[in-house]
């Protein structure tokens, strides 16, 4: 009877574990309208995300901190911003402290992880999202939200990754990184591995794509997305 009580709540997007409180938070955002994609992008919000975490195993390691800022009618809204450290039971390897640059004591110190996700998504709003190599930071984020919310996040995201080589054919072979691509269009990062510094360059490179693709019929975050989805085929990746 338990379990069938454990997976019938879970069905409803609510953790086991939850407070109520944290229940309606989640059922609130779960509520909030849908934006249509096809709004011109340059009257409409999506959200620049980066994250992160104690390595690189999609499986294994954890979500430590999210950094986003939103792009508000093609702009960005540095008032509009956003950045979380989770709570860790157990401290990431002295490496990747050095990577990040997120401390022993600031991991243990951070926010409950139900709060902290729970204040990103009210952040976040249905707003869709835009990461650079999308994969590993929408899998974090969704086994954290299964694990501490107990919900599928399901969301639109768009991949710079791949919009860039997409808009810049020429550059494509000589640019893999966020790193290549920052340099290239001389974007400013203050502080690489932290990752709200890094979400703003991403939105930094968000707004050169914008520029490029302008001039192009009915610039929409669907539009940006069929182009990305277009250089996936190209690349080989489905």
């Amino acid at each position: 009877m338990r379990a069938f009580v454990k997976s019938w709540v879970q069905s409803l997007g609510w953790h086991s574990e939850l407070t109520p409180e944290q229940k309606i938070r989640l059922e609130s955002w779960r509520k909030l309208p849908r934006p249509s994609l096809s709004e011109p992008f340059l009257a409409s919000r999506c959200v620049v995300l980066d994250v992160e975490t104690s390595g690189l195993n999609l499986i294994e390691d954890r979500l430590i901190s999210i950094g986003a800022v939103a792009v508000v009618n093609g702009r960005i809204a540095l008032g509009d911003s956003f950045s979380v450290v989770l709570q860790q039971k157990t401290v990431s390897e002295r490496s990747n402290i050095l990577l990040h640059g997120i401390g022993g004591n600031a991991q243990r110190e951070g926010q409950p992880p139900a709060d902290a996700l729970l204040s990103f998504l009210e952040y976040l709003g249905q707003s869709p999202l835009v990461a650079f190599h999308v994969t590993f930071d929408e899998t974090m984020i969704r086994r954290a939200l299964r694990d501490f919310l107990g919900f599928n996040f399901k969301h639109p995201w768009l991949d710079l990754a791949y919009l860039m080589p997409a808009l810049n054919v020429a550059l494509a072979s000589k640019n893999r990184s966020l790193d290549d691509w920052v340099n290239t269009f001389n974007i400013r990062i203050d502080a690489r591995h932290d990752a709200l510094a890094d979400a703003l360059a991403t939105a930094q490179l968000l707004q050169v794509a914008q520029r490029q693709a302008v001039q192009r019929k009915g610039l929409t975050f669907a539009s940006l997305r069929d182009l990305e989805k277009a250089q996936r085929w190209v690349s080989g990746v489905s």
